[in-house]
Parts: C-alpha cells; structure tokens; sequence
C-alpha cells in the first residue's frame, strides 16, 4: 500500500519514528554541502510551524463569534460556559493530583535513600535563573489583567490569546441582540471565514508529515539520548504521571460523563495528537483539533468553537502536572521534605499558574519559578531539569490537547448531542 494513501494519523506517526532515527544518527554537526541537517530540520519545522500559527487568530476570531452567536442568549452562553469552566478546573486537579501522588510514591529526586547530587546545571541554566529570578506571583495577575486588552489589534499581534477570546465572546454575545439586517451579514462573514479557515488547514496538513519529521528529527538531533542518564526517574515519574491522567483518567471521564467509548475518541484525534507532541503547542495545533474534533468525533462547531479555543489558552493538565511533580523532585532534589500544607500549596499554585501563565513564553518554567519562589526553593533547581524540558514538554501539550478534545465531547453530550463520536441515537447520556 502506498504510503499516501494511509490515514493521515498513521502518516504521521511513521514520519515520527524514522524522525527519531534519523536525528539520533545525524546530530547536530551532520552535513551536506556546508548545510547541516540540524538546520534544514530547522528551517522546515519553523516553515510548519508558522502554517498553523498563521491560522490562530482568524481560526479563534471566527469560531467564538460564530459559536457565541450560535447559542442564542445569555442563558444558553452561561450554561455553556460554566460547564466549559467546571471541566477544565476538575480536570487540571485531577491531573495535579495524579503528579502529587506518584511524585511522593516514586521519589525521582532521591537516590539509595539520598538526595541526589545537583546534576545538570550550566551556563544556559544559569541564564535561564538570571532571566526568570524576578518571576512572582505578580505574574499571574499581570496576565489576567491583559484578559481586557487596550488594544484587540496589538493584543493579537503579541499573541495575548486570553484577551482576544475575551474580546470574541463579547462580540459575539453582542451579535445576537442585533436585528437580521444588521447581524446576518455580519453572522454570514465570520461563517465564511471560519469556513475558509478549515479549508486552509485541509492544505496545511497534507503537510503535515513533513513538518513533523522535520520539528521531531531536529529535537532528537539537538537532545540526543544521553541527557536522560541522569534525569531517568524525574523523566519516568512524569512520563507515568501524563501516561495515567492520558489513558485512566481522561478515558474514565469520557466513559462516564460522556458515555461515549473512549477508543473511538483516541482514534478520531490521532492526528491532533501526533501534531501536538511534534509542535509541543495547543495553540499551534488548535486548527487541527477543530479538525478533528468535528469531522472525526462529530462534535457540533456550535460546542467547539467555544469550548476548544478557550481550552487552548486556558487548560493545561499536563502543564500543571509537570509544575507539581518539577517542584516535589527539586525539593527531593535539595533534601527538603515539604509538609502537606506546602504541598497544598504547590498543588493550588500549580492550578492557578496552569491558567495564568500560559501566554508567557517559556510558560512552564516561568510557572515553576513562581512556585519555587512561593514555597522557598532555589530558583536554580530550574537548572536540574532543563536536559529534559523539551521533550517533555512535546509529551505534556498531547495531554493539554487531549484534555481539550475530551472536554468538547463531554460537554456536546452533556448539550444532547446524538451524533457524537457516531453514536446511536437511543444512547443515553449521563447528565454533567
């Protein structure tokens, strides 16, 4: 069988893998007339990845205003909403809890009974101290300020998505109190354009395959194997911790609260996934979660347009759980053990930075920071675990959008929709 005509999910998986082995046998110094590898793995990565970005504001522009208008009134818009919230807070708690315990179970920063030695600090790590060591808690509020943007224009320029879905849910719940004359056309434009925004990410990921070799085999070349000698319990203890809140407790919700089979879902995202870990960003990948989302899972772009674009800004399990177990490992790390009200502590800044940090770059760090700072850590126990961020980070953004999909299944059940994940019009649904 040809390999084009696979399914795109499968497509994109085999480039992932032969992206592994390539980087791991060309590294970063491998060449051919004078170009490296590394940076033509570069250069067409960067290529994909300012695709999808391309696509971002237009894409959440459109779809809130289309799906806002779409609901009607303030009723069915608060309902809506409040279930959105509702899933997104319970499922980052879950998500932190599960990092809490296996980091108390596993205790990946101690050795043979004791603290293990400071490995992996140097000079980027020092840096990296220098530029986050005035990170406070003052963070967090600055981003929810920028919730309200001065300015819609420059607040999608700079990327501040929490401002511009502000903006979009006003303007479309505002669009709803116009007459036809004045808000049908209006209703008419952002439905072409959302329209034409998916028809761009048909074209962008027939591509897809290639950009994902290209982002994967670059990490691999750069990274390597043997930065996770040192870290392979730290590496193992969030592995296991994203691999549960993946596959117990996001399918135990879509089982319970979505009565739906947690295996179709798995198979409906498979390309939203792969893209996710290649891009190691929700917002990157939002357009291709849509696409999923509505044409595989069969979730209305009524329900989607609202809950996914704010799930991309705002909910992060795998965030949270990696903030949780970073902390509970450098403190491992320095031999200090911290009470069960520090570890509250840690577990309810983890939710609040989760949300609050995400339009930071570097926003998994700069969360860490603040928690360190919070509970009286060195901040230059970031340094311990920047020889795996990366691909850990690919591994915690699969999580974040998965949690994203999930949640818009969840609640177009909750909505009465029958058509979801193609199921039988007599199912039942369990109420959310």
């Amino acid at each position: 069988m040809s390999l084009l005509k696979l399914k795109l999910h499968w497509q994109i998986l085999i480039a992932l893998v032969l992206a592994v082995l390539v980087g791991l046998i060309v590294g970063r110094e491998t060449g051919l007339f004078g170009v490296s590898f590394y940076a033509i793995f570069d250069f067409v990565g960067q290529l994909f990845l300012n695709a999808l970005k391309m696509l971002i504001v237009p894409l959440i522009v459109s779809s809130i205003i289309v799906g806002v208008s779409g609901l009607g009134g303030s009723e069915h818009l608060g309902r809506l909403g409040g279930k959105t919230l509702g899933y997104y807070a319970m499922t980052s708690l879950l998500a932190i809890l599960v990092g809490l315990a296996l980091a108390n179970l596993i205790q990946p920063g101690v050795v043979e009974g004791d603290p293990a030695e400071v490995f992996g600090f140097s000079a980027e790590a020092a840096a990296l101290q220098e530029r986050l060591g005035d990170r406070d808690a003052g963070d967090v509020v600055e981003v929810f300020l920028r919730m309200i943007p001065t300015n819609v224009i420059e607040a999608a320029a700079q990327g501040q998505m929490l401002g511009l879905i502000f903006f979009s849910l006003l303007y479309g719940f505002f669009l709803t109190r116009l007459n036809e004359t004045q808000g049908g056309i209006q209703r008419r434009f952002f439905e072409g354009l959302f329209e034409i925004m998916m028809r761009i990410t048909d074209l962008i990921m027939r591509f897809a395959p290639i950009g994902v070799f290209a982002l994967v085999a670059r990490t691999v070349a750069d990274t390597g194997l043997e930065a996770f000698g040192p870290l392979a319990l730290f590496f193992l203890t969030v592995t296991l911790a994203l691999a549960t809140h993946f596959l117990v407790v996001m399918p135990l919700l879509l089982y319970f609260l979505g009565g739906v089979d947690p295996r179709r879902h798995y198979a409906a995202m498979g390309a939203a996934l792969v893209t996710a870990f290649s891009t190691a960003s929700s917002s990157a990948t939002l357009p291709i979660t849509m696409d999923c989302v509505e044409k595989n899972a069969g979730v209305s772009n009524r329900t989607s347009s609202f809950v996914l674009p704010l799930g991309a800004t705002v909910n992060m399990d795998g965030t949270a759980l990696y903030e949780c177990v970073a902390v509970l490992f450098i403190a491992q790390a320095y031999g200090l053990e911290l009470s069960l009200g520090t570890q509250f502590l840690v577990v309810l800044l983890a939710l609040l930075t989760s949300i609050g940090v995400a339009g930071i770059p570097a926003a998994s760090l700069v969360a860490i920071a603040i928690i360190l700072s919070a509970v009286g850590l060195p901040l230059e126990g970031i340094g311990l675990i920047l020889a795996v961020d990366r691909v850990l980070d690919m591994m915690r953004t699969a999580v974040n959008v998965f949690s994203d999909s999930c949640g818009a299944v969840i609640i177009a059940r909750s909505e009465g929709e029958r058509n979801v994940l193609k199921l039988q019009p007599n199912s039942t649904v369990p109420s959310v």
